[in-house]
């Protein structure tokens, strides 16, 4: 047991290392994209050098960027294959459609446009360069659709029935994984990858301001991050607020650990900032914060956007308590319960087994009218106590308030570098804007990065929420080969990453000596 469990943490952590180094290039590649193909459609319409300038520039970003998250994203669907088999098996029916989708569609369309992007340069018209920088973001954009709808599946897994005979779930509605919550998570990925960019541009730009080179085309290139990367922050608070709402309604685990709520109420508030207890526990009588201030009726609001809406706590959904929209107490299945009935479907899976075996086909027709009974609770019947259905509070409390504050403090960076990128001389004269902004890009993707905390963290510990715990997921492989890979991919990761920064800044350098403002118009 013990070798199992270091076999499931150290995968879960292997898992999480190449996540976190993947997403640090998926979201600029989202953003950057957009923002290279409304630079070169500024160029073909005014015909102006300096525009070209600023879409070459930034495309050489856009490229190193893109070349390495490539790799990342590789490794990491193949780790669905080599540390978590039984979870492949178990949904591959469903999670590998979107995936294979993903891999002959978009990414195919991305590589084949991104490489006309950057090599078609005086080999096609102008026209159908431009086509295919803007099919180079569109195919970024479904490729991260994909990836997303199968993520958001893990998270409320739809449009698919049990298949007792082959011990897996099979899809029975494609269109169902297009549920509300993929929807917002989609969106929600993107625009903040859209802000993200937007940073990252403004603190490039100024960082071009501070060393005096090609004013100009370092405020040009602020207005169009700024624009870019407002709409994406204020986009990402619009559909953060959507999925808020669907969390509620199909992970509320999940918030009452984003809120470190135990006891929920009517007219709950929401935690502005505070300390949780780390003695707390779902069945003590602790204080659920050692230090807290509180925003009345925010969390009710932010759940159901009713300011006197019940929400649940931890304790409250561990027992199965709930309030309906009458105010009346009403009963949900507990934990204790959903764990008994998880066994029961375990049971009635082997059963279903057994008659299969001696060809009974009445028994397998009670066995899997049983089973579909209590298959909703099926990954519960893994638990020996409720204990183990409760996620981290304190990483995914703590995450939630770094992703909200760091979210409000970009909205005012916005707002700022697009006031100060409009007046005269105002940035080239005040250098602590100018350092504010570099200082910001790795803010933004801490911020990106926390988000997935809460998303990841928080629906612990289920692979597939409800119906299979991580535990259940892994491949029978030794923890000894998952902790070498672990360190491999750590140092190598590592590696591209500082090779990744180490370009790029040589890029930057280089090209910002150059002649930007250069206007030979056509």
């Amino acid at each position: 047991m013990n070798d199992l469990m270091t076999v499931v943490d150290w995968s879960r952590w292997q898992f999480a290392l190449t996540a976190i180094y993947h997403w640090l290039f998926v979201p600029l590649t989202l953003g950057l994209s957009l923002i290279v193909a409304v630079m070169e459609s500024i160029y073909l319409k005014t015909k102006s050098e300096k525009w070209l300038a600023a879409t070459k520039f930034w495309m050489t970003l856009f490229g190193i960027n893109f070349a390495i998250g490539v790799a990342t994203g590789l490794i990491l669907e193949f780790e669905f294959g080599t540390n978590w088999s039984n979870y492949s098996w178990f949904v591959g029916d469903i999670f590998g459609a979107p995936l294979a989708i993903e891999g002959l569609v978009a990414f195919f369309m991305e590589a084949t446009f991104v490489a006309v992007m950057f090599f078609g340069w005086g080999k096609v018209s102008p026209r159908f360069h431009l086509a295919s920088t803007w099919l180079t973001w569109l195919g970024a954009s479904i490729s991260a659709l994909w990836i997303l709808v199968a993520n958001a599946w893990m998270q409320y897994p739809v449009g698919m029935v049990f298949d007792p005979a082959q011990m897996r779930n099979v899809m029975d509605d494609f269109w169902a994984l297009f549920s509300g919550i993929a929807v917002n998570k989609y969106m929600h990925a993107v625009f903040s990858g859209w802000a993200l960019s937007g940073v990252f541009v403004i603190g490039v730009s100024c960082w071009i301001l501070y060393k005096k080179r090609n004013i100009p085309f370092a405020l040009r290139s602020i207005k169009v991050g700024g624009w870019i990367g407002l709409a994406g922050l204020l986009l990402t608070m619009w559909t953060g607020d959507g999925s808020a709402v669907e969390v509620t309604k199909h992970q509320p685990m999940k918030l009452a650990a984003m809120e470190g709520l135990y006891h929920g109420s009517v007219s709950q508030g929401i935690v502005a900032a505070g300390i949780v207890n780390p003695d707390k526990t779902w069945d003590n009588d602790e204080d659920e914060y050692i230090f807290d201030i509180e925003i009345p009726y925010g969390l009710s609001i932010l759940a159901k956007h009713d300011p006197y809406a019940f929400v649940p706590g931890i304790a409250d959904i561990v027992n199965g308590i709930d309030i309906n929209e009458n105010g009346d107490t009403v009963n949900t299945v507990s934990y204790a319960e959903r764990i008994r009935l998880g066994k029961l479907s375990h049971e009635a899976l082997r059963a279903y087994d057994i008659a299969r075996a001696s060809h009974d086909e009445k028994g397998m027709e009670k066995a899997a009218a049983d089973l579909k009974t209590y298959y909703p609770y099926f990954g519960y019947g893994y638990f020996e106590s409720v204990d183990e259905a409760i996620p981290p509070v304190a990483v995914t409390f703590y995450a939630f308030r770094v992703m909200v504050i760091l979210g409000s403090y970009f909205l005012l960076f916005f707002i700022v570098a697009l006031f100060a990128a409009y007046r005269t001389d105002w940035l080239q004269r005040h250098k602590w804007l100018q350092w504010a902004a570099v200082i910001s890009i790795p803010f933004m993707w801490l911020c990106s990065e926390a988000g997935w905390m809460v998303a990841e963290v928080g629906r612990q510990p289920w692979t597939v929420q409800d119906l299979l715990p991580t535990k259940a997921a892994i491949s029978e492989i030794s923890s000894a080969s998952v902790i070498t890979t672990f360190w491999m991919f750590a140092v190598i990761f590592t590696v591209l990453l500082v090779a990744e920064v180490s370009i790029m800044l040589k890029q930057i350098n280089k090209n910002s000596q150059k002649n930007l403002e250069t206007d030979n118009a056509h």
